[in-house]
């Protein structure tokens, strides 16, 4: 009999238990989505970019014989460096582009909180629409046809400034980024404007006090403050330059990247490679190969982000 009622579970193992049946319950859907979509997508590219397909439908284990003939294949190894610079350019105007942009945006709401509110909904509008809408828009802009930018040039003295930026290979991706830029400069700005919101009133009061202009204490104080977020910032802007960059250039100058392969990237890159494209026909396990490579050339980059800068960004905010 005494055993039978030591055995029982206390109040409070049983709010314990409760209380992780609750967790188990809230979270299962969330891992369940997760799991379908991103992890096991993930690990079957990962398989599939292993194998060699046979023309009887079979595959046969290859090894990292893929990653090889991708790497350094003259027919496979040209459009993959092309497609990585290409990336890395677009990554790069958008770090020096977008994301200061952004930050300015950001400082002046933080300064005019009356008409803070219309301005950020204005700003933040582009990135709510589209990319198909966005892409097609922009491609009648521009267009020598019937875009009316030239007529905008034209009417402030500009005219000779005009050039078909998307059919040239020298500017179509810079057009493109540029494109993406006025899409998605609402991001960072409204990630930096939190930042700026949540630093305390009683740091720059004493600012104030020591004599401090508005100039100084940004620089000075509010900055040095937000350099988590900044982090925050470019490591988005690095993932999402290799994901979200595709769909605005599919929509803009289709999977081909012209002109020329100028605007070839990545994601165009993988997705001509595993669907096919023309008289180009598909290759899972290329098309696979590919993906991977964006997933560890991501990887890399992110493991660079948190083991070399965030840990300096903590410990100085510390």
């Amino acid at each position: 009999m005494t055993d039978t009622v030591e055995r029982r579970p206390t109040p409070r193992r049983k709010r314990r238990l409760g209380g992780r049946t609750h967790i188990v319950v809230f979270l299962a859907p969330a891992v369940l989505i997760y799991t379908v979509f991103s992890i096991y997508p993930l690990i079957e590219s990962l398989r599939l970019s292993l194998f060699d397909g046979l023309d009887d439908g079979s595959a046969v284990w290859t090894g990292l014989g893929n990653y090889t003939t991708l790497l350094s294949d003259p027919n496979w190894a040209v459009r993959f460096w092309n497609a990585l610079w290409n990336n890395l350019i677009l990554f790069f105007i958008h770090m020096v582009v977008q994301n200061p942009l952004g930050l300015l945006l950001a400082a002046l709401l933080s300064l005019a909180p009356r008409f803070a509110g219309a301005y950020r909904t204005l700003i933040f509008v582009p990135t709510l629409l589209s990319v198909v809408i966005v892409g097609f828009v922009w491609e009648l802009i521009l267009s020598p046809l019937w875009g009316v930018a030239q007529t905008m040039l034209g009417a402030v003295g500009l005219g000779w400034l005009y050039a078909p930026w998307l059919g040239l290979e020298s500017s179509a991706l810079t057009a493109v980024s540029l494109i993406s830029v006025w899409q998605y400069v609402g991001i960072p700005m409204m990630l930096i404007y939190a930042a700026l919101l949540s630093i305390p009133d009683e740091l720059l009061d004493a600012a104030r006090v020591d004599g401090l202009s508005g100039v100084a204490i940004f620089w000075k104080v509010k900055l040095p403050l937000i350099l988590p977020t900044l982090g925050i910032v470019a490591i988005l802007t690095y993932i999402g330059n290799f994901t979200a960059s595709f769909d605005l250039i599919y929509s803009i100058q289709g999977v081909l990247g012209p002109p020329d392969y100028s605007t070839d990237i990545m994601g165009t890159l993988m997705f001509r490679t595993f669907f096919g494209q023309q008289t180009q026909i598909g290759d899972i396990h290329m098309g696979a190969t590919v993906a991977s490579m964006m997933f560890f050339i991501i990887l890399i980059g992110v493991t660079i982000y948190l083991v070399g800068v965030q840990r300096r960004l903590t410990r100085y905010e510390m």
